[in-house]
Parts: structure tokens; sequence; C-alpha cells
């Protein structure tokens, strides 16, 4: 049997199946990346649901396997060599699932290299400006009087949306005819944007029809439908 004892978060969030991969984690927009990859591929995997609202991430078995106490991580039992390996960082998750299953990543090196620049597309930017809009837009931000912070993120979001609709116009995915771990990474941010944020309005959605319309086809995946509920929240 798969003994995980070694990795110390296991004490707080003990694994039922060991053999399996273990996904530590909250239906964020960065948290379902991982949760929608893993439904892609068909791996088998236990999730653990990570509570913000009791602190989960500041403990010290989730700090010992992600110091930087951000959401998601994996522990993989079956890493390279056979070995487990733990990991942090979705964009890191994402590439190294694709690079182990041989799935949802071109071949190709130029292919490969080219999908991995959208993951980090994604990563630097995306991810960090859309988030920056929902507390400024949605949370304590809202509160604030000076209202310049708030437009800058806007601004920047809209100009991100620019470049990804100039990119899908004329293909289905983010990398042409075929479904990528940069769409993975880079939809449910999008999702986020204009549903929980609230903020379609906001940043003018209705002019950036191509994002609308791989939106829609992502959302209609039903690995992306499963994945967007994992972990379940108590």
């Amino acid at each position: 049997m798969t003994d995980l004892s070694a990795f110390p978060i296991t004490a707080k969030w003990p694994a039922e199946h060991p053999e399996r991969l273990q996904l530590y984690s909250l239906p964020t927009p960065n948290g379902v990346k991982v949760s929608i990859m893993l439904e892609e591929t068909g791996l088998a995997y236990e999730p653990h649901l990570v509570r913000f609202d009791t602190n989960d991430q500041m403990s010290a078995e989730f700090l010992s396997l992600n110091p930087n106490n951000k959401i998601p991580a994996i522990i993989d039992p079956n890493g390279p060599d056979g070995k487990p390996l733990a990991l942090f960082e979705s964009g890191a998750i994402l590439i190294y699932l694709a690079d182990k299953t041989g799935q949802l990543i071109p071949q190709d090196t130029a292919g490969r290299y080219e999908t991995i620049q959208w993951v980090m597309f994604q990563m630097g930017g995306i991810g960090p400006m859309f988030g920056q809009v929902g507390f400024f837009h949605k949370f304590a931000g809202k509160e604030y009087e000076d209202k310049r912070p708030r437009e800058r993120y806007v601004a920047e979001s809209k100009r991100l949306l620019g470049v990804l609709e100039g990119r899908l116009a004329g293909r289905a995915w983010i990398m042409g005819d075929t479904y990528t771990i940069a769409d993975i990474a880079t939809f449910p941010w999008v999702r986020n944007l204009i549903g929980f944020y609230e903020a379609a309005e906001l940043v003018g959605f209705a002019d950036f029809p191509n994002v609308k319309r791989v939106l829609d086809a992502f959302v209609a995946r039903p690995a992306v439908a499963r994945g967007l509920e994992i972990p379940k929240r108590n």
C-alpha cells in the first residue's frame, strides 16, 4: 500500500486512497484549473477541501506542502521514477499533468512552448489583473473613495481581453483546433470575471465576442462542468 506519511499535510487531510493523486484545493479560478485537468485526463485522484474561512491555508500542515499558502497543491504518489512528488502553483501543475498523461499539450516542441507561453500569459496577466478587478469592484476595495486603482485594473483587464479576443479570431481554442492546458488555465478566470465578480458590463465584455464564444464552449464540456464543483464545499 502506498505510504504518504512522510508528508505532514496528510495528518490534517488523511488520504483514504493514498495510491491516487492527492489534490488540496478550493473551487476558485486557480483551484478548478487542476480539478478540470484531472477530470479531462481521467487520472484517479482524491480531492481535499482547503477552507479559507477557517484559514486552512495558513496551517502548518498546508504550509509544509506550499510555503506560499495558496491553493491548489498536489501530491502525486506515482511521480517521476515512481517516487511521490509534491507540487504547488496551478500553472506548474497543469504542465506536469499534461506531460504525465501526454494529453492537452502539443507533442511537437514548438507547439509545446507556444502553449506554455499562453499559460504564462494567464498566470502573469489575466489571473492577477482580473483578481484586482474583483477586489475593487465586488469586495472591500469597492468602498474606496479613490476609484483610480479600480480604473487602472479595469483598463488592463480590457487590454488583456483584447489580446485574447485577437488570438481567438478564427480559432476554436487558444491553440487553434486543439483544446489544451492554455484554455484550462484561462477560461475559469474569464468565467469568474463576468460571473462571480459581476464585472461584465464594467469591462465591456460584449465587445469580445470571440472570448464569449470560446467561454461558452469551455463551460459546455462535461469535464469542465464536473471540475468546477471540485472539491465540494462542505
